[in-house]
């Protein structure tokens, strides 16, 4: 990253570097009375520094020559028993150790301990007991709980460390084997999966994972509390959940034998959806109790696989409406042809504006493939009603669980289904580290939202909306800084805020700054040069820097260091033989380009800019003189194209009385 120096500092070093030696007593210079805070430069962590060191990453924000990530590959059989509320499970995880460490421990998130008794929680949560652990293997051999040497494994919290035999050596494989079950939490891991109405099940964070070595910090060893969200390898799944007969299993990946699950009628539908423009009705509720085969033994095994993704998620329902269809997801092999991805929509009948979603999805996947330059890679998109589990939505790897949205009306429910989809990119594709970067993976994500929404209904004041929200909590003095880490913030508002709105209203400001050229080609350049590895905060402002070919620390450190807040004025307008003097005053602490607008009585218009150079140069102050001319100036606008989040737009204008 490129740093930026007051222009005060930056002259003492070159008198002090470049001027011959001085042969009298230096002279004596007043001190500049600085009027404002400058923002100074940001410095990555030292872990972040070691990476660009080491190579696998760079301070242009593109991977390094050396970068690499682990992986993880998955396979599962799962039970699941309705009346009891309750799923069993064996795996087997095959874990690469692509970094250049041996790993003498293994880290594994058993995220639904959260509802163990004693986890630390940031919210309430149902008690359950937990996942029920009750075999772990390393390489064929068993390891056993507890004890301070040799093979064994401990479960702290929703952690579980285990101590191979041997460290993982670099380039090596190891397999993991782990037998568990547990009850299911009606809202469990914060709302993120549980069961509804005796005939809805939603699987989520269900399973033992790998968590993530990476190059910058190690392992992630951050637990889970119930608020900060996840951040997982990528990997290959191969996936059974056997469920009575009638209960359809849905999710992530593709089905692999959907002859076997599907009665002859349904399955006929589900071919035809699949290569369908046009919603299909591949369930109603007529055929509620026919929908699949009887079975062996009184279970449906249902078989998915899945590459290249960070997570596995899968609903079970017995009285849910299937919809589905396909979109266009652009040219994601390079062909020259366009694409598809199919479109899933399970709800009740109790949800009757999910009569929509398959259309809402097809938008958002098609337009979303389109804005970010990064086509949707996977063969489906499936969204789940799941009222009674959340009452907002919750993305995962090709699905995403939403509540009804029968009172909150359609225009709310596509713009949650805008959101939970463009999660799909980030972080489902671009694989940020939510637990501690919350507004890498929200704020992004938020963005993206307002982009859908402006090209579903024209005018639509999405960014304007993120804006209001952003800047109600800062007026209220209720804001936290958006890099602070997600789980420690000072309030559920100040969370809130610092990982939704106002970090996408910060990108809308970058566009304003950068224009939206230039802007559009670095948001495409971060996604397409991350997609399917691990990027960090600053990986993200050195792209933004490099493409632009700016220094932007004074904007990284005002917004997402700092909690100041922007308020430029119009202080005064006079005109006289020399033309008209307009002074702008910048009353707030953070430093944006004053963009100015004047208007003549002939209609005329001229714009000028106070650079933010002068604000960053300790100013408060900047005086702007225009010749005289025949036609007198009426009216003086900051930000007409109203780009900045000023926290007091009131004063931007001056009008002649």
């Amino acid at each position: 990253m490129t740093r930026w120096l007051p222009a005060l500092i930056g002259a003492a070093l070159l008198g002090a570097c470049g001027a011959p030696p001085s042969t009298g007593p230096a002279p004596v210079q007043a001190p500049v009375r600085l009027e404002r805070p400058i923002p100074y430069p940001v410095t990555p962590p030292a872990e972040y520094q070691r990476a660009v060191a080491a190579g696998t990453r760079t301070a242009t924000g593109a991977p390094g020559p050396r970068y690499w990530q682990n992986r993880a590959d998955y396979t599962i059989r799962a039970r699941v028993i309705p009346d009891q509320k309750r799923m069993e499970g064996s795996e087997t995880i095959t874990y690469t150790n692509n970094s250049p460490n041996p790993l003498p421990q293994l880290h594994v998130d058993l995220t639904l301990n959260h509802h163990a008794p004693g986890v630390v929680r940031n919210e309430p949560a149902e008690i359950t007991g937990g996942v029920e652990v009750t075999r772990v293997a390393v390489d064929g051999e068993a390891v056993a709980q507890g004890g301070r040497s040799g093979a064994r494994y401990v479960i702290q919290g929703t952690r579980m460390v285990i101590v191979p035999a041997a460290p993982v050596a670099p380039g090596a494989t190891v397999r993991i084997a782990v037998d568990w079950g547990f009850r299911v939490p009606q809202a469990g891991a914060g709302g993120r999966m549980g069961w509804s109405e005796d005939d809805l099940f939603f699987f989520a964070y269900w399973y033992p994972a790998m968590a993530v070595y990476d190059d910058v910090i190690g392992w992630q060893t951050d637990p889970f509390r119930g608020t900060a969200e996840f951040y997982s390898d990528f990997g290959s799944y191969d996936v059974t959940v056997e469920a009575p007969p009638q209960w359809i299993v849905f999710g992530t990946g593709t089905l692999q034998n959907p002859e076997q699950t599907l009665a002859p009628t349904i399955l006929q539908r589900y071919r035809q959806a699949i290569q369908s423009e046009q919603v299909v009705h591949v369930v109603t509720a007529a055929d509620f109790g026919r929908v699949t085969p009887a079975g062996r033994n009184g279970m449906v095994a249902w078989r998915f696989r899945a590459d290249s993704v960070r997570d596995v998620a899968y609903s079970v329902t017995r009285a849910s409406n299937w919809d589905a269809r396909r979109t266009s997801v652009g040219d994601r092999d390079g062909d020259g042809r366009a694409d598809h991805a199919a479109i899933h929509a399970f709800w009740r009948p109790s949800a009757p504006r999910w009569a929509h979603m398959a259309d809402y999805q097809a938008h958002a996947i098609t337009f979303l493939s389109d804005y970010t330059g990064v086509p949707y890679p996977w063969p489906h998109m499936t969204a789940v009603e799941g009222e009674g589990i959340i009452g907002g939505g919750m993305e995962y790897p090709m699905m995403t669980l939403i509540g009804g949205y029968t009172q909150a009306g359609d225009a709310a429910l596509y713009n949650v289904t805008a959101h939970e989809l463009a999660h799909m990119w980030v972080p489902m594709i671009v694989n940020v580290d939510e637990r501690r970067y919350s507004w890498l993976d929200e704020g992004m994500t938020t963005f993206h939202e307002a982009q859908a929404r402006k090209d579903t209904f024209p005018g639509n004041p999405a960014e304007m909306e993120d804006r209001t929200a952003y800047l109600n909590t800062a007026r209220a003095g209720a804001e936290g800084e958006v890099m602070r880490r997600s789980d420690f913030h000072y309030t559920g508002a100040a969370y809130g805020t610092a990982s939704y709105p106002k970090p996408s209203t910060n990108f809308v400001s970058l566009r304003g700054v950068l224009g939206e050229a230039t802007f559009n080609r670095a948001w495409r350049t971060f996604m397409q040069r991350w997609a399917w590895k691990h990027p960090y905060p600053w990986d993200f402002f050195n792209t933004v820097e490099e493409v632009a070919g700016e220094d932007l620390d004074w904007f990284w450190r005002t917004w997402f260091y700092e909690t100041w807040t922007l308020d430029q004025a119009v202080a005064s307008v006079t005109e006289g033989p020399g033309g008209a003097t307009i002074v702008i005053e910048d009353r707030g602490l953070a430093p944006m380009p004053a963009r100015v607008t004047v208007t003549r009585e002939s209609g005329e218009t001229q714009r000028v800019e106070v650079p933010v150079e002068t604000w960053l140069e300790g100013r408060r102050s900047a005086t702007l003189t225009l010749p005289r001319a025949a036609s007198p100036v009426i009216r003086v606008e900051i930000d007409a194209e109203n780009a900045f989040p000023d926290v007091d737009r009131e004063n931007n204008v001056w009008a002649r009385p």
